[in-house]
């Protein structure tokens, strides 16, 4: 038994003790369960380029014990957002300010896998970003998504995304998934995570609500899931096996999208079923949760089920992970009894950089989070570092006991 385990099975903290214990991802061993979800942050100001403050904000989670952290969504072209400053990987600059970044996690001790994200019709002509792209917004087919709060705060009036036109050459964005893909590479990323949910792009040729077309890319399950899993293939091609995952939201509500269960469960076992012969690292499923979904008339957009029991006997090749409201002793207890292979945790990281340390000596873990600061200036507009520090990389380390 180690030094470590010892002192926090003394504190009678034995129940965590899962979440210390290394794992193997591909060819990486991974030095704990103490992952990192993807957290949208908005600090890339005054554009789309990473900057110093984010170099400090990765490296105090590295350094505070995180095991493996998975970057803020980063556009894999130009483009426009819900919220202003998101990062992007498809320039040079991109792939220099990334590095910095990298390297800081890798000094730390942990490893760094990016998320590439192409949002699809959750997008508004007028963003800045996609004004200066000079593109239209792009879906599976011209089907405007419902307001509800998928609303573009950083403009007049708050609108919900524009209509977009039919992407009439889906191989055109596979191959910028893979230009993404090799840039992340370039940047020293250890892998990267396809964004495969969320009403974004894939996610919209997967489900039949957003998707209408008779072509290949469309009807038939095998046709749907055909855009994901060119992508996955694309950016898999890049990496090799073991280097690539995916996040996947298969009970929907979230950004006006959701089918009946009968065809989501269709869907998505076949999706996962194929994508699991693909050598990927691993998956990552959102449970469902009722704050996220979006009620019109009492009704739920999404699609409520138990991705966990529904999903996890598909899981053959990959590392099943999950995500979504957890506690760390929840996600101990579900990586104990074996319902999945670790956890994404993502709040707990916001006011706890130091999350593992804390957990390991039984420290109270910082619930103060400064929600008017989560994310960057909303309204588009540019702050100070200073202003943009707050709430941010700001949160106090604890102080650790003396050892005895």
């Amino acid at each position: 038994m180690s030094s470590v385990e010892t002192h926090y099975q003394s504190k009678g903290l034995e129940e965590f003790s899962v979440l210390f214990t290394p794992i193997q991802l591909g060819t990486l061993t991974i030095r704990n369960k103490f992952f990192m979800a993807p957290l949208t942050r908005d600090r890339n100001v005054p554009d789309n380029i990473p900057t110093n403050l984010m170099v400090e904000y990765y490296r105090q989670r590295a350094k505070g014990g995180a095991g493996l952290i998975i970057s803020e969504a980063m556009l894999i072209t130009q483009q426009g957002t819900l919220w202003p400053h998101a990062p992007g990987i498809w320039s040079d600059e991109h792939v220099r300010a990334w590095k910095k970044i990298t390297d800081a996690v890798h000094e730390e001790g942990a490893y760094i896998y990016s998320q590439l994200w192409q949002v699809g019709r959750i997008n508004h002509i007028d963003t800045p970003q996609q004004v200066a792209s000079g593109e239209p917004i792009y879906a599976p087919s011209a089907i405007q998504a419902r307001p509800g709060y998928s609303k573009f705060r950083m403009l007049p009036g708050n609108p919900g995304p524009s209509m977009p036109v039919e992407l009439k050459d889906p191989r055109r964005i596979i191959e910028q998934f893979r230009h993404a893909a090799f840039n992340a590479k370039r940047a020293g990323f250890d892998g990267v995570e396809v964004h495969t949910g969320g009403g974004y792009l894939i996610h919209e040729f997967l489900d039949t609500t957003t998707n209408k077309r008779t072509d290949e890319w469309g009807g038939s399950v095998e046709n749907r899931a055909r855009f994901g899993l060119e992508v996955l293939k694309a950016v898999t091609e890049v990496w090799g096996p073991g280097r690539v995952g995916m996040k996947l939201t298969p009970a929907g509500g979230y950004n006006d999208i959701g089918m009946p269960l009968e065809e989501t469960l269709e869907t998505f076992n076949y999706f996962i079923t194929e994508a699991d012969k693909l050598g990927l690292s691993y998956m990552m499923f959102l449970r469902y949760e009722v704050s996220r979904d979006e009620f019109r008339d009492g009704k739920g957009r999404g699609t409520p089920h138990d991705v966990i029991s529904t999903y996890r006997p598909l899981v053959i090749n990959s590392k099943f992970f999950t995500n979504q409201s957890y506690t760390p002793l929840e996600a101990a207890q579900h990586i104990s009894s074996g319902k999945v292979d670790g956890v994404f945790l993502g709040t707990a990281w916001i006011a706890n950089p130091d999350l593992p340390k804390r957990i390991e000596y039984g420290i109270p873990l910082n619930t103060s989070i400064d929600m008017g600061r989560l994310y960057g200036p909303k309204d588009g507009g540019v702050l100070s570092e200073e202003e943009l520090a707050k709430g941010y990389t700001d949160y106090p380390f604890a102080e650790l006991p003396l050892a005895n």
